[in-house]
């Protein structure tokens, strides 16, 4: 097994917490775009613990102040890729620079994908096929849904087919099964980041209810990435949340499911209790899925302060040779203009109980450099990213 610096490296992504608008957001329609800055600098929030890490020292805030002495190292990360999903973000990680985006339809799907894909899976049609919220749309067209026996098919501000269907009118075996359709349909210049099953109980609009049988299928990244070099050396790779899916489980050692933030955190916490040797990556869902696209700054503002409250527990979990980063994947602005993501660079805090304390970090080319000092620690290499292993 190779020498490491840190026996484990538990990297958080705190999913579309975005730090400010990079250079080139004007192009993405995302000028002033800016998810902490405009939470942090219209209220007072409460994040005593990611203040002591230096949350407040990558940029000025008007009612968050930096602190003299942090605890973690800090900076932000530009994301290289062409692109502002989870998808490209979570790739970029690993070391996968996205040149060409994948699409959105953001005006929902033309006839050559849906007519293809009511011929090949043998559906009576479907309904939605608009972006929307997965919990809205399924109280607007369950009713139908369960009446006609078509399935809903919906989008968002991500590269995603998603298809709803109630358990007891579309089996899950069934569900999965027109999946694997939609995703083989959905290739070239149709390939969207995810396909994903939507499954729904309930017997009326208002009682309506998402099961945990989500299932998503990726498309599979490129070999030569992050997860996998690490899995071929020996490697722990647990994977928290949606991670596992977003890669494909490809590389992937053990994946620990979880609905929310609270329970990413639990999970998270549980890893680290155990006896691992390698990468935890975790993913925290509610801040893009609940708040950011809904624009409920409220909302976005109460869970970055459970997360900051919690964070002491994840923070004790750690051993002595164990190393936090916590960053994010994109922007989601919740007090911008509309309801897709945001064009931003993410905030970068590293700490664990053997690592330095207060470097600045500046501004990273790119995610990948998360991505190559977690492959420097444990002697692989990725195609993208200048490691900061050394300066921790």
């Amino acid at each position: 097994m190779t020498q490491v610096k840190f026996r484990r490296i538990c990297l958080i992504i705190l999913d579309s917490v975005g730090i400010g608008e990079m250079p080139d957001a004007e192009s993405w329609g995302d000028k002033g775009a800016d998810t902490l800055g405009n939470i942090l600098n219209s209220r007072k929030v409460n994040l005593p613990n990611l203040q002591k890490l230096g949350l407040g020292n990558i940029r000025p805030f008007e009612n968050f102040s930096a602190e003299g002495k942090p605890l973690g190292s800090f900076g932000k990360c530009a994301l290289k890729s062409n692109g502002k999903d989870t998808t490209t973000g979570h790739w970029e990680i690993a070391g996968i620079i996205l040149e060409k985006a994948f699409p959105t339809f953001p005006e929902g799907f033309p006839s050559r994908i849906i007519d293809k894909f009511v011929a090949e899976t043998k559906v009576p049609g479907v309904l939605g096929n608009v972006a929307a919220s997965g919990t809205e749309i399924i109280k607007e067209f369950g009713a139908e849904h369960v009446r006609t026996g078509k399935p809903i098919i919906y989008t968002s501000a991500d590269s995603v087919f998603q298809i709803a269907a109630h358990e007891e009118v579309i089996s899950i075996t069934r569900q999965y099964e027109i999946c694997e359709i939609a995703r083989k349909i959905l290739s070239g210049v149709d390939e969207v980041g995810r396909v994903i099953a939507r499954p729904f109980v309930g017997d009326l609009p208002e009682t309506f209810t998402r099961t945990g049988n989500r299932h998503d299928y990726a498309v599979p990244p490129p070999g030569e990435n992050l997860l996998p070099l690490l899995e071929e050396k020996g490697f722990d790779v647990v994977c928290v949340g949606k991670v596992a899916s977003v890669y494909d489980s490809l590389g992937v050692t053990e994946d620990l499911p979880a609905k929310n933030n609270e329970q990413s955190i639990n999970q998270t916490i549980n890893a680290l209790q155990d006896d691992s040797n390698g990468l935890i990556f975790s993913n925290l869902v509610d801040f893009d899925m609940l708040y950011g696209h809904r624009r409920d700054v409220e909302g976005y503002a109460q869970a970055l302060e459970y997360f900051d409250k919690r964070l002491p527990e994840i923070a004790d979990a750690l051993d002595d040779r164990d190393l936090l980063i916590i960053t994010a994947d994109h922007g989601n602005d919740p007090a911008f203009r509309g309801s897709d993501h945001t064009r931003e660079y993410t905030p970068l805090l590293v700490c664990g109980k053997k690592a330095k304390q207060g470097v600045n970090l500046g501004t990273r080319e790119s995610l990948s450099d998360i991505g190559q000092t977690i492959a420097e620690n444990f002697g692989v290499k990725i195609k993208s990213g200048a490691s900061f292993l050394n300066e921790i």
